[in-house]
């Protein structure tokens, strides 16, 4: 698997020689006072899915994209194989990364909807601010109920004034006259919103003096895009897909296009990495910023992704690319990380003290190794968990509570009301009685039913086709047991539950003791007072979705 990745490293390194330039031409005058500078590309919805990974792991969904930026930077830098999220949604994934703590220790910011960012730990932008760094974002960092202290609160962090668009890729693009000039155009308005913040002359920043902590967080992967944006922009043929989906998915044609179109938007993300890339090179900081790569959770509105603790919902990608602080670039590591490790790693390189609330583990130990493969034997776990997504999705709206560990060999997932739908309610299921909504409805309205899967093509073929392919809708939306447990090797994909079976009663029993302990150390309200997330203000309904 790592002579596959070798074989693509010179590739990857002359690729970024061609974005090099000229720094001693282009750069502005710096004061380096040692501190690296931290730079956050985070994609809303993006899950595992680059071309770096198909070469790795060849046969499946990464084959189809290309992702030559994201390929470049792990080449040049760490590319990890087992990035999960704390929580595969928005919100709570983002308070646990900020903060650097399971999402479960976050108050109401462990919540999407009627979120508050009220949490012990403060986020580490603040922190980094705090020792003297600039701050900035662009496009999301994170979700509702923000007070005006936190990282994008206030007008002197937001670095959006050329626009917005860039978060509607495929519906902006798709209706220009010329599809690659609206291309180019979106591109160029991620650079002038970040020269912005490069290029700022205010009071906290003279001649572009000091180490700068920035966030890049555009939404263009979250729903919904255009229909055939996939090929038509990116040329990426959904025919490609033919027999690479997951077997809970139907291999049906709007799954795979709807498929091809979300990879599309992966490509444009890739793109405004091109972007980030060529402007730290501008500034002549690209040698001496941490740049992290990621994204929050996996694929919307498509069976076991977003809001599930399978892999599909929860695995991410990540790569780190920081040339002054990795001394053997080109590694792959497969230990597992979690993203809230990247707060104090953060922390850890600027050389302030994490908080003592912190409960992540820098990754340090790792950049700075030489080696490749599993190099920290204590990280072969990771622990991930949900409460509620958005919130009238359930009678009284509550949540769907599930915590679980997933290790080399398996994942045990513990759903502690199974009565309730994992994905919310719909007529006839957990519901008032009536008619199903119909295609166009699913499609386009996520709260039409089932709201916890975003309306999406894939959701609305497997609803409206229940009676032909009732697998395919058990899968998505269907009941769970109280316990899940899954041979990862075995059976990669988590079609076999073998929870309760005598022949892994041992197995069951040790993970079911680790979850419990990570979950009793770490003072998870659900296993300690589990009618915290229960009861108001985490049940109240609020107006905003997203």
């Amino acid at each position: 698997m790592l002579t596959n990745f070798k074989r693509v490293v010179a590739i990857c390194l002359a690729f970024l020689a061609t974005l090099a330039g000229n720094d001693s031409a282009t750069a502005q005058s710096r004061t380096d006072d040692g501190r690296p500078n931290v730079v956050m590309a985070f994609a809303d919805d993006w899950g595992k899915y680059a071309s770096v990974y198909g070469k790795l792991e060849p046969g499946g969904i990464n084959d189809v994209i290309a992702t030559p930026h994201f390929d470049a930077l792990a080449a040049d830098g760490v590319l990890f194989t087992r990035a999960y999220v704390s929580a595969p949604s928005c919100t709570p994934c983002r308070s646990s990364l900020l903060s650097g703590q399971h999402f479960w220790r976050c108050g109401r910011a462990s919540i999407l909807q009627g979120a508050v960012w009220d949490f012990s730990s403060p986020a580490y932008p603040l922190i980094l601010r705090d020792a003297g760094y600039r701050i900035g974002h662009t496009y999301k960092v994170w979700s509702p109920g923000t007070p005006a202290d936190a990282p994008h609160g206030g007008a002197e962090t937001s670095f959006n004034r050329h626009g917005r668009k860039f978060n509607g890729f495929s519906q902006n693009a798709m209706k220009a006259d010329n599809p690659a000039a609206g291309k180019a155009a979106l591109l160029d308005e991620v650079r002038q919103n970040l020269r912005s913040f490069l290029d700022a002359d205010n009071d906290e920043v003279v001649d572009g003096e000091g180490p700068f902590c920035y966030w890049f967080g555009p939404t263009n992967c979250h729903r919904k895009w255009i229909a055939g944006s996939g090929k038509r922009l990116w040329g990426i043929d959904p025919n490609q897909l033919k027999g690479k989906l997951p077997p809970y998915l139907p291999d049906v044609e709007i799954v795979r296009e709807d498929f091809a179109d979300y990879l599309g938007e992966a490509q444009a993300f890739d793109a405004s990495l091109g972007v980030i890339i060529e402007e730290l090179r501008r500034v002549g900081q690209l040698e001496n910023t941490i740049l992290v790569v990621s994204g929050d959770h996996g694929i919307p509105g498509v069976t076991r992704g977003k809001c599930n603790l399978y892999d599909l919902g929860t695995s991410v990608p990540l790569a780190i690319h920081w040339p002054r602080g990795i001394a053997s670039p080109g590694r792959v590591v497969q230990d597992f990380v979690s993203l809230p490790d990247l707060a104090p790693t953060f922390l850890e390189a600027a050389g302030v003290k994490a908080p003592t609330t912190m409960t992540a583990r820098s990754l340090m130990p790792l950049l700075q190794s030489d080696r490749n493969g599993q190099i920290d034997p204590s990280r072969d776990a990771v622990f991930t968990g949900r409460e509620r997504h958005v919130a009238a999705v359930r009678p009284g709206n509550k949540p769907y509570p599930q915590r679980a560990i997933r290790t080399d060999d398996y994942l045990y997932i513990v759903n502690f009301q199974p009565e309730r739908w994992p994905m919310g309610v719909g007529p006839g299921f957990g519901a008032e009685d009536g008619p199903m909504p119909e295609f166009e409805a699913l499609r386009e309205n996520t709260f039409a039913a089932f709201g916890d899967m975003d309306a999406s093509p894939t959701k609305a073929w497997v609803v409206t086709h229940r009676q032909e392919d009732p697998q395919s809708f058990q899968f998505a939306v269907g009941r769970r047991p109280r316990l899940e447990l899954y041979d990862i090797r075995d059976d990669p994909h988590c079609m076999n539950n073998l929870a309760d079976r005598e022949s892994h009663a041992e197995v069951q029993q040790q993970l079911h003791e680790r979850l419990m302990q990570e979950l009793t150390e770490t003072g998870d309200p659900r296993v300690s007072d589990d009618v915290m997330f229960e009861r108001s203000p985490f049940t109240d309904a609020f107006r905003r979705r997203r």
